[in-house]
């Protein structure tokens, strides 16, 4: 496979199929769209401006390339401030949101990040609270205007010897300097800077492109919402650029429901996270229902839960889900834009169920795996015949070596394994033996093919008798009923495996009405005798299922969420263990009292 850089795209798109909508954000309530001519002009004009600075790549190397970061939520200047970065050799540095201030300083200062772009008044403000604490930050650019603030257009400049130089520089940008530095903690630890080359990326992307596989589609419309930072929604949105879709950006997390049915998208990426809280959406407005209305929606809602992708089924199964498809999941389909031909998931594992009763409802859900480390897909489920087995991440894709060390470690070798971790050899030399990327993750090989993850290497535990247990697959089974919403399990060197259970208060309000018991607050329900009871008997009912040592002996209901700002959770949404064994240490201590 020839190499390229990223910002190759806009050339590539210009070549092959230039877009009327190469990008499109929301401004003033109204859709701004950006041809692929336009944001080309742009970026080469940003670029210019850039280089106006003094900025460069220098040497190439990534202690001596210039960096720039961005904390902004997924909007069109995002990639075009990208691109145009990356045009004159200089690093990218985007950091999440939500990043605490203690982490953003400390990322800053990490990675000597002189010039900075934030989108709105909020970020522009946590910036502007840690600036003196970051000598190398010269000066804070923003997206929206802010009083008081640079704009980011008075960097976009029409110098004729300045764009000149830009075209000049472009040329001379090797494949294999580091495009960009992705600062993760995972789920525990100080953030570290994952370097990723333009060649990382790229092969990632197009090995991505032609093994799921993405066509060429000029025609088709994507909505973006998982933010930019994460390294799985940067590369989606390269497939996209190099397959020639047109790249919508959701206003925000709340507006989704509303921006997939002003643009009817043929797909997306999320995370399993955000497809529960869909499912739960459509299940509150099931038990709504009443008659011959709720017993059709709780029947076609079994249909799903009984498809298998791989196996027919029998004529009448066929006639009932094709019956279902037209007078149920037609709605649901519907409620997502109506034209969803793809949903990538990846980041945490996906229920079953779930997996079954979209892709029964006509709505393909293709669950992948890859850590940032990998930039990052190693394995997805293909939309190819056969390419898709429920319960597992699919099949590595194309160029992407895989084995298993004999506890069960996911190792990987090829082009898209990360160049380093930034200014720690000794982390990177831990982490990459030999080629071979050890990513921290337990898997099994199905059928000989596809590969099923079965937990974290740090996140199994062992129990005080000396059994090791992997939780994610206990807890991923426990949420699949209605009314847990979140649940952590605990039992390292502990006598018993308990279990810290958020339920699903819109569920349980439901429950309380129905059970004649009142509902003044989460704090007030959680402490009533009968609504612990039937959690004894969900948890019991799911128990069954596992052995003896994995079994949940004690577990205690929290009236809240684990979060984001609690630091419960990562930007990606998933759990913090280490944080929340922290935060509830009372509520765990009583569990193993007596």
């Amino acid at each position: 496979m020839e190499s390229k850089r990223l910002f190759d795209c806009i050339e590539h798109q210009l070549t092959n199929f230039p877009q009327e909508v190469m990008l499109s954000g929301k401004e003033n309530g109204g859709w701004r769209t950006y041809s692929t001519a336009e944001v080309a002009s742009t970026v080469n004009a940003l670029s210019a401006g850039l280089l106006s600075l003094g900025l460069s790549g220098h040497d190439f190397t990534p202690e001596g390339s210039d960096k720039i970061a961005i904390i902004s939520n997924n909007r069109p200047e995002w990639l075009m401030s990208d691109m145009a970065t990356q045009q004159i050799g200089v690093i990218w540095v985007p950091v999440y949101p939500t990043t605490n201030p203690l982490e953003l300083t400390f990322i800053l200062n990490d990675a000597s990040v002189q010039y900075m772009f934030a989108s709105n008044q909020e970020l522009y403000n946590k910036v502007m609270s840690i600036k003196d604490k970051v000598p190398c930050l010269k000066e804070v650019y923003t997206f929206d205007r802010i009083e008081g603030a640079k704009h980011w257009s008075e960097l976009c400049l029409q110098d004729a010897d300045l764009l000149q130089q830009v075209d000049v520089i472009k040329k001379t940008i090797p494949v294999e300097q580091v495009a960009t530095f992705i600062y993760t903690s995972g789920t525990t630890g100080t953030p570290k800077g994952v370097m990723l080359t333009h060649h990382n990326i790229y092969f990632n992307l197009q090995a991505g492109k032609k093994s799921f596989p993405f066509p060429d589609s000029p025609n088709q419309k994507v909505l973006s919402f998982l933010p930019l930072n994460h390294i799985f929604e940067k590369v989606a949105s390269y497939i996209y650029l190099y397959s020639g879709m047109s790249i919508y950006y959701a206003e925000s997390m709340e507006t989704i429901g509303d921006n997939l049915k002003e643009i009817a998208p043929d797909g997306f990426s999320t995370v399993p996270r955000l497809l529960e809280k869909v499912y739960e959406k459509i299940m509150m407005k099931g038990e709504e229902l009443t008659g011959l209305k709720r017993k059709l929606f709780f029947w076609a809602v079994a249909l799903g839960e009984q498809y298998d992708n791989l196996k027919t089924g029998s004529a009448w199964y066929q006639f009932q889900l094709k019956l279902a498809n037209k007078i149920i999941f037609s709605k649901w389909r519907e409620g997502l834009g109506g034209n969803v031909k793809f949903i990538v998931t990846g980041g945490a594992a996906c229920q079953v169920k779930l997996l079954r009763i979209f892709n029964a409802a006509q709505i393909p859900v293709f669950e992948g795996y890859g850590p940032t480390e990998n930039s990052p897909i190693i394995s997805i489920n293909f939309r190819t015949p056969g390419g898709t087995k429920f319960g597992t991440v699919g099949m590595p894709i194309e160029g992407v070596q895989m084995k298993l060390e004999a506890d069960g470690e996911i190792c990987v070798a090829g082009p898209s394994v990360m160049k380093g971790y930034y200014k720690l050899p000794e982390l990177t030399a831990e982490t990459v033996i030999d080629g071979w990327l050890h990513t921290g993750d337990i898997g099994e090989i199905i059928d000989g093919k596809y590969l099923k993850i079965t937990d974290r290497k740090k996140e199994l535990f062992k129990t005080s008798g000396g059994k090791y247990v992997a939780p994610q697959p206990i807890e991923n089974k426990m949420k699949e009923s209605p009314f847990i919403e979140q649940i952590v399990l605990i039992g390292d060197n502990k006598k018993m495996v308990t279990a810290l259970v958020v339920p699903s208060f819109a569920k349980l309000k439901e429950w309380a009405k129905q059970n004649g018991t009142e509902y003044t607050s989460n704090e007030a329900i959680i402490q009533d005798s009968n609504v612990f009871a039937m959690f004894e008997t969900v948890v019991a009912e799911y128990n069954q299922l596992f052995n003896q040592v994995e079994q949940v002996k004690k577990f205690t209901l929290i009236p809240r969420e684990f979060t984001i700002d609690q630091g419960e959770m990562t930007p990606k949404l998933s759990i913090r263990r280490k944080q929340i064994l922290a935060n509830f240490e009372k509520e765990i201590d009583l569990m193993y009292q007596g």
